[in-house]
């Protein structure tokens, strides 16, 4: 699991919501470019059951460990859309070397 999160889209989080924890977990919505039928969504919520974290300019970025299944096997790219003044998510399939 990797997650890369750049510059300008983590200033986007702190100016948009103004917290300095983020919970990334799979919502159902009938859409989905990793897995059909889920995207990404955030809240700013405490974790309780930390599967993975990452820290970037003092905001805590997490998943909880019932989560980690939707990141497997990829790299999660969040990343500022000046065009569009969003967030913009892509994954990247990974591969283990074994």
């Amino acid at each position: 699991m990797l997650l890369s999160i750049d510059e300008k889209a983590a200033k986007w989080f702190t100016n948009e919501f103004e917290i300095n924890t983020v919970r990334m977990y799979p919502q159902y919505d009938g859409f989905g470019e990793k897995h059909k039928g889920f995207s990404l969504a955030f809240s700013a919520e405490s974790p309780s059951n930390i599967g993975f974290t990452k820290e970037l300019n003092g905001i805590n970025f997490y998943v909880e460990g019932n989560d980690v299944w939707f990141f497997e096997d990829t790299e999660t790219c969040l990343s500022y859309n000046e065009e569009m003044k969003e967030i913009q998510i892509s994954f990247k399939e990974t591969f283990a070397i074994n």
